[in-house]
């Protein structure tokens, strides 16, 4: 591993309130849309004077934000784009993220000192195609996660040094080529590379002869259904150190369609697992995840896990059923800072007297216990059980929690 490790910790935020909680979490910086030129179209997203407001928010805690503008371009969607390219040039965005030749071609005559970013949607999965972006002007690369970390390696030493490289390592993967899927616009005239798909692979299928298309034949994967288009999700943070040693700057988690619980469980963990990697190395020791981080993931909505193709797709059950799981609820969100021996909390799911919560926080009282002995609400009363969503109310706490800490069952 390189002596001098350069790790940026890329988090997806859907709404303002991911973008805080992913950077209060660890994240360097984050990547998420404005209303147009976006694939997250059923996102929150952000208007213009919310990405102003994001991009200032974000610069004065020293973070970055990146746009993403990498829709398949039609003729249509040119004329406005030039305005919005500068827009988002004189907020100050870090980077915008491309998949159109096109849409590079526009940046670089309106904003030329606008980093761009080629997206995973542009399936870099070789080293000619990558020195041919990075010719173009290209600043990173976002590699198709069809490549293997051997195939990242021989990019990474084929590319100018300057040129940074990232590629995802935990969440959701689109069983088409890096994502340029056509079954949405097929079935529903949603269009997935214009930021409408309606995940139609995780549909049950069936398949049937062509001369009794009325006869229907099940392949059975379990007791749920047939799901021969459904992938598992992706999970590196056992091997942060092999993407780190084949050349690989950004490590990018999924997720702008994810809850705030989603966003703070999963860059937690990431980046307490980078800290241990720096470490790590500075002590030329050999990289090795903790169980409890590695469990940590299992707190979160997910489907089983899988390392993708980084391995040469060793994974041989990388299909999976469509139920999402998870392992923890999240209860409640805190409000304000702990003070006298209480906390401000948003309730988000029913909590009662006598049950224990766990903290997820990316301080010290990460994972540390609580056992709820009061509830009052705003006015000072008495509640046994909480069970309005959204309700503000205060609770017994020891423990210095602050805003955006989750308590989690």
């Amino acid at each position: 591993m390189d002596k001098k490790l350069n790790i940026e910790l890329l988090a997806p935020a859907g709404s303002m309130e991911k973008l805080q909680t992913a950077f209060k979490y660890g994240a360097d910086a984050c990547y998420f849309a404005g209303t147009s030129f976006g694939l997250r179209a059923f996102a929150q997203n952000f208007d213009n004077d919310e990405l102003k407001n994001a991009v200032d928010y974000a610069h004065s805690i020293g973070k970055k934000c990146y746009i993403t503008v990498n829709i398949i371009a039609h003729n249509r969607d040119l004329p406005a784009l030039p305005e919005y390219i500068k827009y988002l040039d004189n907020i100050g965005v870090d980077a915008v993220i491309v998949a159109d030749i096109g849409v590079m071609k526009v940046v670089q005559e309106v904003a030329p000192n606008l980093d761009i970013h080629v997206s995973t949607q542009a399936n870099i999965t070789n080293k000619y195609s990558a020195k041919l972006f990075a010719d173009l002007g290209a600043k990173r690369l976002i590699l198709a996660r069809e490549l293997s970390i051997e195939e990242i390696k021989e990019i990474r030493d084929f590319i100018p040094k300057d040129v940074e490289l990232e590629c995802f390592v935990h969440g959701a993967m689109c069983i088409s080529y890096s994502g340029r899927c056509l079954l949405s616009n097929y079935f529903c005239g949603r269009d997935a590379n214009h930021g409408e798909c309606v995940q139609a692979c995780r549909w049950d299928y069936a398949i049937s002869r062509k001369d009794k298309e009325s006869e229907k034949f099940e392949i059975l994967e379990d007791e749920h259904g047939t799901y021969i288009l459904n992938s598992k999700d992706l999970k590196m943070i056992e091997y942060l150190d092999k993407l780190a040693d084949a050349g690989v700057t950004s490590f990018k988690i999924e997720g702008r369609m994810k809850t705030a619980y989603y966003v703070a469980t999963i860059v937690n963990a990431y980046k307490r697992a980078f800290e241990i990697l720096k470490k790590c190395k500075a002590e030329n020791k050999e990289y090795k995840c903790p169980q409890e981080l590695v469990d940590e993931l299992e707190k979160a909505s997910h489907r089983r896990y899988t390392t993708g193709f980084y391995f040469g797709a060793e994974d041989k059950e990388y299909l999976e059923n469509s139920q999402p799981v998870q392992e923890s609820e999240f209860v409640a969100v805190v409000k304000e800072p702990a003070k006298d021996g209480r906390v401000l909390i948003e309730m988000r799911n029913r909590f009662q007297v006598g049950d224990i919560l766990e903290v997820l926080s990316p301080n010290d009282s990460f994972n540390k216990k609580i056992t709820i002995s009061k509830i009052t609400d705003l006015d000072g009363n008495n509640i046994e059980i909480a069970d309005k969503v959204q309700a503000q109310l205060y609770i017994n706490c020891d423990y210095p929690l602050s805003p955006l800490d989750i308590l989690r069952r």
